[in-house]
């Protein structure tokens, strides 16, 4: 009876998984993708305003003005950032100021620079060069020349401006 015995012992012992030798040291990858993109900060419904102020009627000189408030954009560096903007609300051969509550226009132009060299035609897609990606401003300007013998009131505009990078 005892060889009986035994033998389901060795059976069970045998049945038992030999140590193996672990590793105990490996590698393994880690890895994202960044998006290179941009930001636009504060007033995103808003992106400024361009004000030629409060003009004679009879008035028949160019006012200048550089876009004014609105957003700030910031952008990883080395994106290429670019805008149009479109014709506006009353674009009838050229965007126009509209008396409100009226029809009298007053014909105005865009300028993507300082000088007023570089016009912004409707709808053209411009760069927008900037040094600090971090505090980038829309480069618009506007000129209006004022034809002299307009109805007095309030004439204004709204334009829709498309940023891409």
């Amino acid at each position: 009876m005892r060889c009986r015995s035994a033998v389901p012992i060795l059976i069970c012992a045998t049945g038992l998984p030999l140590p193996l030798s672990a590793v105990t040291s490996q590698s393994f990858q880690v890895s994202a993708t960044v998006t290179a993109t941009c930001l636009v900060m504060g007033g995103n419904s808003n992106y400024g305003n361009l004000d030629f102020g409060s003009q004679s009627a009879l008035a028949t000189n160019t006012v200048q003005v550089q876009l004014s408030g609105g957003v700030q954009l910031q952008c990883t560096p080395g994106v290429t950032l670019s805008m149009s903007i479109d014709g506006g609300q009353y674009n009838s051969n050229g965007r126009h100021l509209q008396l409100d509550g009226g029809s009298a226009r007053v014909a105005y132009q865009l300028f993507s620079d300082a000088a007023f060299s570089e016009r912004l035609g409707i709808g053209q897609n411009v760069a927008v060069a900037y040094s600090d990606a971090n505090d980038i401003r829309l480069p618009i300007y506007g000129q209006v020349q004022l034809p002299g013998n307009q109805p007095g009131g309030i004439y204004s505009d709204v334009l829709q401006v498309q940023l891409s990078w």
